[in-house]
């Protein structure tokens, strides 16, 4: 392969992440958007951007000329619940939090989850990755703690089993060999929800129309098409790396909320984002050289 041929590979790889980075990071700003202030109903934001990720993904499938008939298929009920569970929680979390204190609290639970998960199965840390894994915790402690400046504890509480069931949901999903077909097999079956919070939606205020867009942009173009491009990328990027591109969600969620919401990081938010995600990328790296050395 010519150098100006794998030069096109990695350019198309890196614009193709950059994509889906700032997708994920828009879900945070878009949610912000409908919910502070009470402008729309939770649920009814979560069934319109569930729909809408389903409607997407089914026409990415269908455009592929796969049919529907293995979407209908793909997927699982656990990994639907985890999904489900997920966005729910997201919303209600995001009426109280600031876009960049929710992603973090988000992608540390996540994180957590998941290095958990590692360890219950008997992958155990060495020292240098629990090193990493007690400056985050210790940090992220730090940042849910009462105090003048700490989130809204219910909404804090509300992201952590955002992040929870979001790793599930990873997890359940983890060596897919068609992860997006799988994903729009669970979005597909998360429609009945996602029908039932739309028809819940006059029993509550809609508020601004805007709000409602908004919840379609989060469910089709960040989650539905975010999905696909990152899923297209996946393969040309190594474990380490996926992860630790992922620690650029919360800085990039932080710098949306200053940008369109007008939000103000504190300096315990700051502090707290530095820690995480330094330990969180300090256990990450770590763990991939422990795990390079064992294979070697």
């Amino acid at each position: 392969m010519t150098r100006r041929a794998m030069g096109c590979i990695m350019l198309r790889l890196a614009g193709l992440t950059l994509i889906a980075i700032l997708a994920f990071a828009a879900n945070s700003v878009l949610a912000r958007l409908a919910l502070a202030g009470g402008m729309t109903d939770a649920g009814l934001y979560t069934g319109v951007r569930l729909l809408s990720g389903a409607l997407v993904l089914a026409g990415l499938i269908l455009l592929r000329r796969h049919g529907l008939r293995p979407v209908l298929a793909a997927g699982s009920w656990v990994g639907t619940g985890g999904l489900c569970a997920y966005a729910l929680a997201f919303s209600y979390a995001y009426i109280a939090l600031g876009a960049g204190t929710g992603a973090l609290i988000l992608f540390a639970s996540v994180q957590f989850t998941m290095l958990g998960w590692s360890v219950h199965k008997g992958e155990m840390p060495g020292p240098a990755e629990w090193l990493g894994i007690g400056v985050a915790l210790l940090a992220f402690g730090f940042l849910v703690w009462p105090g003048l400046t700490a989130p809204d504890p219910v909404a804090a509480g509300l992201m952590m089993l955002a992040g929870i069931s979001w790793a599930v949901y990873s997890l359940v999903g983890r060596g897919s060999s068609s992860p997006l077909l799988d994903t729009a097999g669970n979005f597909l079956r998360s429609a009945p929800l996602a029908l039932l919070l739309i028809g819940l939606g006059p029993l509550h205020p809609l508020g601004d129309w805007r709000s409602l867009v908004w919840a379609v942009l989060s469910g089709a173009v960040a989650s539905g098409l975010g999905y696909a491009v990152w899923y297209a990328a996946l393969p040309g990027l190594q474990r380490k790396q996926a992860a630790i591109v992922q620690l650029s969600v919360p800085a990039l969620a932080a710098i949306g909320g200053v940008a369109f919401l007008g939000e103000t990081p504190t300096a315990r938010l700051l502090i707290c984002s530095l820690a995480i995600l330094g330990g969180v990328l300090l256990a990450i790296i770590a763990g991939e050289r422990r795990r390079r050395i064992a294979a070697a």
